[in-house]
């Protein structure tokens, strides 16, 4: 069996030149991403097509990551891949479970004879899954990650192609954490946008309190954090019917380029 090759090509990449080395495309997938779920499912699709190659078969690839002490299946090149690893979550236990929690490689070379995680396996290898190679990926704040590979034959991953896949993960981790750096960033701009959408509209609904009652701003405050306790709505949608029942019109902020 032949070691991975580092010029892999996706079979639909064709527009990727044969010289691409991995963490080259790897950085293209972050880049072309539009946010961490995009590039997640293309991580899995690039990490099946890549392992495909190597053992000379097809390969699923689903991706777990566990943030928080939440654990969930996030990607998937096929939606079998999604479903061999919900199943697993379903169990509660399994070889991509127990490669997060040791942070090693976890290899189950048939899984029709496995008798770890027996009742998992026996599904799976019923599916027609003989071999699993759940490799883990360390993250940022405590959070982890595993790339979880299934073949149709027993015995697939010999030792080159584990070592090779070990490898090929620690490429996929830094691609991985600079999509979640990004991820973060960009909800943080969202959040801090919404934010001031909201103080937007709940300003313009004090302003037409203030003139309507003749009071002070924080009078006209505390008159809508009352309508909105009253009412059992958040402030802002309580300012937001004020503000559309005054200007026939849903308010709208205008931020700067």
């Amino acid at each position: 069996m032949s070691e991975m090759n580092v010029d892999l090509v996706l079979p639909d990449a064709a527009s990727a030149s044969d010289d691409d080395s991995v963490p080259d495309r790897l950085q293209d997938l972050v880049i072309d991403s539009e946010d961490v779920g995009g590039f997640l499912e293309e991580l899995a699709v690039f990490s099946a097509a890549a392992v495909s190659q190597a053992v000379g078969m097809p390969v699923h690839c689903g991706i777990t990551l566990s943030r928080r002490r939440r654990t969930a299946t996030v990607a998937g090149s096929t939606p079998e891949a999604r479903l061999i690893d919900e199943i697993q979550q379903a169990y509660g236990d399994g070889p991509c479970l127990e490669a997060m929690r040791s942070r090693t490689t976890v290899h189950v070379p048939d899984t029709s004879t496995e008798v770890r995680w027996s009742e998992y396996c026996a599904v799976i290898a019923a599916r027609g899954h003989l071999s699993a190679l759940c490799v883990p990926l360390e993250l940022d704040e405590g959070a982890t990650a595993a790339l979880n590979f299934f073949a149709p034959h027993a015995g697939v991953y010999d030792e080159a192609t584990i070592r090779n896949c070990e490898l090929y993960a620690s490429q996929a981790e830094r691609s991985l954490r600079l999509a979640v750096r990004i991820g973060v960033k960009q909800q943080h701009a969202d959040d801090l946008q919404d934010a001031m959408q909201s103080r937007t509209v709940i300003d313009l609904a004090s302003g037409i309190i203030m003139g309507q009652n003749r009071c002070t701003q924080e009078e006209a405050f505390q008159i809508l954090k009352k309508a909105s306790s009253t009412r059992n709505q958040k402030l802002r949608e309580v300012a937001e019917s004020l503000v559309q029942s005054v200007s026939k019109q849903a308010p709208v902020a205008h931020f700067e380029p």
